[in-house]
């Protein structure tokens, strides 16, 4: 019989890795998973620390990649969001950094139309005006 993957297990889930921060191997207690409508970082080492964002609140996604990265072929994603907890959520030393991030805006928008939610409700009246 077959070792299923965390994906098989769970249809719902769209993406899964873990941090590669050594020459592009995923040797790391760092773990993303990329949902239909939310993303979860979770660090498993002694204790767990698992942090949550709905997909709704990121209203912004860049994508860098230093020397070192390009020659490992990984990348970090940086997502600003409106949460309070985590306004912005690093997802870092990624695989196919290019492919996540297209995914991952795709079902920001997908999300956002499903719910009739827009940008400017996360904006505060003032920040409107800032300049």
């Amino acid at each position: 019989m077959s070792k299923k993957t965390e994906k098989e297990l769970d249809p719902e889930i769209v993406w899964t890795d873990k941090k590669r921060p050594f020459f592009g191997l995923p040797l790391s207690f760092t773990r993303y998973t990329l949902y239909k409508d939310r993303l979860y970082i979770t660090v498993k080492f002694i204790s767990v620390h698992e942090e949550e964002i709905r997909l709704y609140r990121i209203f912004d996604i860049t994508l860098t990649k230093s020397i070192f990265e390009r020659l490992f072929k990984v990348g970090t994603i940086t997502c600003h969001s409106a949460d309070v907890s985590s306004p912005v959520l690093q997802i870092k030393n990624i695989k196919n950094p290019d492919e996540v991030r297209t995914k991952l805006s795709e079902l920001v928008e997908e999300y956002r139309d499903e719910k009739n939610i827009t940008t400017g409700e996360f904006l505060s009246p003032t920040a409107m005006y800032r300049r």
